[in-house]
């Protein structure tokens, strides 16, 4: 396995990692899809263990995984669109390299969780947009994402998360611009979506929100809503539990899942 980091500039602390697969000498032409992990971290850090065991997972799978360590809001005032500007960047990076990094281009995802899935559902509504593109100098099909996880996501401030206007104030100046349900549309990827009905950090109205505009504008999507789990599961197996009530075999099996709708859909 080849372990790679790449800067997004020298103005930014962004990162992205990637777990490189090495092509079977048996198939030298053989091409993986791809998917980039978006980790949560309350936009003012990321949690790098759990981050590396999200893209792991994947890479066991068959993908050739990357995560982002995005800007935080002590690093960028106010934060929003530069964790979208950088996701931007990664998807460009990846198909920049697809030929060295044994990535076929035209099968990409992306996976976000709590903050991360915000920054993936913004991503999702926007990579299409004029202001995107051209900052990026590059064309919308470069930017496309094929699918999209969203897990436990946090989709608009209206919505519960974050409960206090001095820490959306960090967000954005523009905190409307931030409802990722509002701003859906027929050019958004195909979605999985996956949260706990008694999630207390972030409500699972969120993610419900969210599912309902895609279906309002016939985007294919899959909705889990599990019954019990505290925020911030990841795998929600003994490798990423924080706490004994993290580590839940039920909703575990969203990775499986989600797998086998990767299958079909990339």
């Amino acid at each position: 396995m080849q372990i790679i980091t790449e800067s997004l500039g020298e103005d930014t602390k962004a990162v992205l990692h990637g777990f490189l697969q090495t092509p079977d000498e048996a198939l030298p032409e053989q091409n993986y899809p791809a998917i980039i992990i978006v980790p949560g971290g309350s936009y003012t850090h990321i949690p790098e263990a759990q981050a590396e065991k999200l893209a792991l997972a994947f890479t066991g799978l068959g993908y050739q995984s990357f995560y982002l360590r995005y800007s935080f809001v002590d690093e960028k005032s106010p934060l929003h669109p530069a964790p979208v500007v950088e996701l931007a960047q990664s998807v460009a990076l990846i198909r920049q390299h697809a030929d060295d990094w044994a990535i076929d281009p035209q099968r990409l995802a992306l996976a976000g969780f709590s903050v991360g899935g915000h920054i993936v559902a913004l991503y999702n509504d926007t990579w299409h947009q004029d202001w995107l593109t051209d900052q990026l100098g590059v064309s919308a099909e470069t930017l496309e994402p094929q699918a999209t996880i969203l897990g436990y996501p946090v989709i608009s401030p209206k919505l519960g998360f974050p409960t206090d206007e001095q820490t959306l104030a960090t967000w954005s100046d523009q905190p409307e611009q931030l409802a990722a349900d509002e701003y859906v549309s027929d050019k958004n990827a195909p979605t999985f979506i996956w949260a706990t009905a008694d999630d207390p950090l972030v409500p699972a109205s969120n993610s419900l929100a969210y599912a309902t505009a895609l279906a309002a504008h016939n985007v294919d999507y899959e909705l889990h809503l599990f019954h019990h789990g505290p925020h911030g599961l990841a795998l929600a197996n003994h490798l990423t539990a924080w706490k004994r009530d993290a580590n839940q075999p039920h909703v575990a099996r969203w990775l499986q899942l989600a797998d086998e709708w990767l299958n079909e859909t990339l």
